[in-house]
């Protein structure tokens, strides 16, 4: 990461251990915390309040070897010269704070998309931002966080409604919600900026209009917010908010969702987005971010993407491809360089908009004969993606829909793809010694 240029991480772990200690002090038990912490597969859904418990419980071994880890990773990140990015309190609160503080104000959320409404894990608990314990709370924390680790940032996260909206959409309500957050992170620390996904803009935009984005980006004073435009390689909010009505941002890449691990990608934008972002009249892009869900994965994408921190202009991508596949490869060929081409123009040029989720057919459940369901002549708009069990055997077939979810897509020519590969293989006698070859 240092090597890349990336200079403000996420450093999330270990945070349960924290929380555990801070809430230990408002009288919450052991068993109230293992009814609080997600598992550790799906710590990132319980932490944004999307759901509680759900595989845990968390054992006490666990959550010290995650502090003592965290403890490594800061040391190791301030002397590469980062700044760390910690968490902070968003309201999300066990359910027995309902009991043990029966007069605070605690709300309980609506449903996510998961764990079919049991209330054993859906439905978190949101402390209201003006009642006085959330600030109590919200401090504690960052105290906590500074005991344990010093005094090495003064950059914190915090998500406010991820994929859950608000009880009200009153502006008013909004702006207390975001003027609290930062009075907890600010009240010990009186540098604290707060980072903010911006992923609620997209993801929920029918309920944040101007008024209620409005509201909670101008709660905390200017300059102590920056908003990560998180899918601004596929839908920019920056473009349709007025630059985040004179917010501070992010351009990220997101790219991958769920861990998808099909070639993917949208090198033309990536190439150009962040310079036309940064050029743009009246622009309030502070910097360029990677926020993928999955790793390990079109490493070109990610090559390409680090790059873009260093560029000021828009990159030539044909020159660009040549030199990467020298640097990867080892060794220049002028069928890898075709190959490349091809990939780029195909693949790798994804532009029908539609978030690339795990609903493609080369990564979804297999059917022994799809062609039975399966027909080319679909519109744009009615995508075949779902998949459903038939008559509670495991077969299983797919059906036409409209719906908003994810969706399947098949954005390039897999006779073009075909022969990319060929050239790929033809290539072999050249390049059989380097690794990165072999794993493209």
């Amino acid at each position: 990461m240092a090597l890349q240029g990336i200079n403000l991480p996420l450093a999330f772990t270990g945070q349960e251990a924290i929380w555990e200690k801070v809430f230990k002090n408002f009288n919450t038990s052991k068993k109230d915390l293992d009814g609080f912490f997600g598992g550790p597969a799906f710590l990132a859904w319980a932490r944004m309040g999307n759901l509680h418990a759900w595989g845990g419980p968390l054992q006490q071994s666990w959550l010290d070897q995650q502090l003592a880890l965290q403890k490594l990773i800061l040391t190791r990140m301030v002397e590469l010269g980062m700044t760390p990015v910690l968490p902070s309190f968003s309201g999300n609160v066990p359910a027995s704070l309902k009991r043990i503080f029966p007069s605070a104000n605690i709300t309980r959320l609506g449903d996510w998309n998961t764990v079919n409404g049991d209330p054993r894990w859906c439905c978190t608990y949101l402390l209201d931002p003006s009642d006085p314990l959330f600030v109590e709370i919200g401090d504690a924390f960052i105290r906590q966080q500074m005991e344990e680790y010093g005094d090495i940032t003064d950059i914190y996260n915090c998500d406010t409604f991820n994929e859950n909206s608000p009880p009200t959409n009153d502006p008013a309500y909004i702006s207390l919600l975001g003027a609290a957050v930062y009075k907890a992170m600010s009240k010990t620390d009186k540098d604290a900026v707060w980072l903010m996904q911006g992923w609620l803009f997209s993801s929920d935009s029918a309920f944040w209009k101007p008024p209620q984005m409005k509201a909670l980006l101008h709660s905390v004073p200017l300059g102590k917010m920056i908003v990560l435009d998180l899918f601004a390689d596929v839908k920019p909010i920056w473009e349709t908010s007025s630059q985040f009505y004179g917010t501070p941002y992010v351009w990220c890449l997101l790219h991958n969702f769920g861990g998808n691990i099909e070639m993917y990608g949208i090198l033309d934008v990536i190439s150009s987005g962040p310079v036309d972002a940064r050029i743009s009249q009246n622009s309030t892009m502070v910097g360029v971010g990677m926020c993928m869900e999955g790793i390990e994965q079109n490493p070109v994408v990610y090559e390409l993407m680090s790059e873009m921190a260093f560029r000021s202009e828009k990159v030539p991508l044909k020159e660009w491809l040549k030199s990467y596949s020298y640097r990867r490869y080892g060794k220049k060929d002028p069928q890898i360089d075709s190959a490349w081409e091809i990939l780029h123009q195909t693949i790798y040029n994804c532009t029908d908009g539609i978030a690339d989720h795990n609903k493609d057919f080369i990564v979804q459940f297999p059917d022994w004969d799809p062609s039975d369901y399966f027909h080319t002549n679909m519109s744009k708009e009615t995508h075949v993606h779902n998949l459903f069990a038939h008559n509670n055997t495991k077969r299983f077939f797919l059906r036409e829909t409209t719906t908003d979810l994810p969706r399947a897509h098949l954005w390039y020519s897999t006779e073009e793809v075909i022969i990319a590969l060929q050239l790929f293989l033809d290539a072999g006698s050249h390049l059989a010694g380097s690794l990165t070859y072999r794993t493209l």
